[in-house]
């Protein structure tokens, strides 16, 4: 969780704070005459729905990695003993 927020902080950044709350489901926490305040999401937020996709990451077919043969890398040796 990270650090609260002072109430001056909030009101500076309210609704890109808020924002954050919706898009990682982590409350914000609000310090405020020494007690905390928490902002929750009504709802839980997936961790798997927060997974960014980048194209670039595989250049090519995906599904030719499907084919891949790794047999000629593979070392046993150096497989249990990296």
């Amino acid at each position: 969780m990270s650090d609260p927020v002072s109430p001056s902080q909030l009101r500076q950044d309210l609704y890109r704070l808020l924002d954050g709350v919706l898009e990682t489901g982590r409350p914000l926490e609000i310090l405020r005459k020494g007690r905390l305040l928490r902002v929750v999401p009504d709802q839980p937020v997936s961790r798997l729905d927060q997974i960014r996709t980048d194209a670039s990451v595989i250049v090519g077919d995906p599904e030719d990695l499907v084919s891949v043969d790794w047999s000629s890398e593979w070392d046993p040796a150096r497989a249990l003993h990296p």
